[in-house]
């Protein structure tokens, strides 16, 4: 895939991972650019503690946070993208710089919620890309995705860019 435009986006399923989602579905529409959701998982929640489920398991877990992320933001997979989708055992930050491909790829990351772990968890995340990534990073807070959906709950508009129609 070297030389073709990517937007990569990293996925957790929290808020601010779907609206990263939703920025880099419109980024990648603008710039024609493939997109490339990345999942990363692991057997330690951080606490020192492994999940005692099968690797299989986990790495299935994954997958459907995944499909579901695309769910709850767009109803399903966006008609007209060319999607990679990634999941990869490890730490997200580590595996989203990994997706990068060159310069002219652009990596979306969310910011991080409103609990004081979740900040911490996200910003290491962002710090971390932003310092490694050898493309540009958008960081992208859950407050926009909440200001569109008010905005179009308002106007009674459909959410631009939902499955099936652009």
């Amino acid at each position: 895939m070297t030389g073709t435009t990517r937007v990569i986006v990293g996925l957790s399923g929290s808020l601010s991972s779907l609206a990263a989602l939703y920025r880099a579905v419109e980024e990648a529409a603008r710039l024609g650019a493939t997109l490339v959701p990345v999942v990363a998982w692991s057997p330690s929640d951080g606490t020192g503690c492994g999940d005692l489920r099968p690797l299989s398991e986990l790495e299935h877990a994954a997958r459907k946070r995944l499909d579901t992320a695309f769910a709850q933001t767009f109803g399903g997979y966006p008609a007209g993208l060319v999607v990679h989708p990634l999941v990869v055992q490890g730490h997200a930050g580590a595996a989203l710089v990994r997706a990068v491909t060159g310069p002219a790829d652009l990596l979306v990351v969310g910011t991080g919620g409103h609990g004081r772990l979740d900040r911490l968890l996200h910003r290491s995340v962002l710090r971390y890309c932003r310092t490694c990534a050898t493309c540009r990073v958008i960081a992208v807070s859950p407050s926009e995705l909440l200001e569109r959906l008010t905005l179009t709950a308002r106007s009674g508009a459909p959410l631009p860019l939902a499955a099936g129609g652009r």
